[in-house]
């Protein structure tokens, strides 16, 4: 049982990737980043000897602390957290207990370089349907919460990701992110960034039958395409039309995860009957 001002992995492994999740910052020194570079999902790595430098830029009212093995390191960015009236627990065990438990964990390798905001940097097509608002949704709960998406006409993708250095997504071309064979974007990305688990796979295949048009791999399918197209047509602002289709996605990575098994039972059988 977690001690006072610690989390379990169990019971952040249910917060991560939901929209109340804590900050997460990632404090391990770099020995030991070294020898595990992977991140919990949705952590940004932190370094503990400037934590009174970048405690202000912490934007969540809350916060959780990892380091190794949940000791000194983790306690005492979190009392520096406390000062400055951020919740702030540790994470029992460290970012060892959450492998050993079998959570998952994202590769850095698999991750683009990062702004001088700290921000990975994203660019796609304008007008999103499908795949270009699932793939965000991903990515702000499981990757990079902060991260920055560009909308841009099709033929200027390319250039722009040039330019810009953002990492080009979703497009006709030969690219790490996008289509892969009967793979879709959003496959790539749950395969690539570790996040293989039973109901971001189940969301996948969802993803995967409405943006290719093939509906009868999942029954869910037609409601997400018809959903997916009503918001292109209410927003003419592409970002405007992603915070929308953000909680969209929020609500079927929950039925995926907690509410498969759950059917609707109105009207309640007659009593006696």
């Amino acid at each position: 049982m977690s001690s006072y001002l610690e989390i379990s992995p169990e019971k952040l492994v249910r917060l991560v990737g939901t929209p109340n999740c804590p900050e997460l910052i990632d404090v391990r020194i770099d020995d030991d980043f070294a020898l595990d570079p992977r991140l919990i999902p949705g952590s940004t790595r932190r370094d503990y000897r400037k934590v009174q430098e970048w405690m202000g830029s912490v934007e969540k009212t809350s916060a959780v602390i990892i380091c190794q093995q949940g000791r000194k390191l983790s306690h005492g960015v979190a009392a520096w957290l406390r000062h400055a009236g951020i919740a702030a627990d540790v994470l029992e065990g460290g970012y060892e207990a959450w492998v050993k438990a079998s959570f998952p964990a994202v590769p850095v390798a698999a991750l683009p370089d990062r702004d001088p905001a700290g921000r990975t940097v994203w660019v796609t097509r304008a007008r999103p349907k499908i795949d270009r608002i699932a793939c965000p949704w991903l990515i702000r709960r499981f990757v990079d919460p902060k991260a920055v998406f560009l909308f841009v006409a099709p033929a200027e993708v390319d250039l722009v990701g040039q330019r810009f250095g953002a990492a080009p997504f979703d497009i006709d071309a030969p690219i790490r992110w996008s289509h892969r064979g009967e793979l879709c974007t959003f496959d790539v990305m749950v395969e690539e960034f570790g996040l293989a688990t039973a109901p971001l796979l189940r969301l996948a295949t969802i993803v995967r039958a409405a943006d290719t048009a093939r509906l009868d791999l999942a029954p869910e399918a037609p409601g997400l395409l018809a959903a997916s197209l009503g918001l292109s047509r209410m927003y003419a602002d592409d970002l405007e039309q992603l915070e929308a289709g953000i909680q969209l996605y929020d609500a079927f990575y929950r039925w995926c995860r907690d509410a498969t098994n759950e059917t609707h039972n109105w009207p309640s059988p007659k009593k006696d009957a």
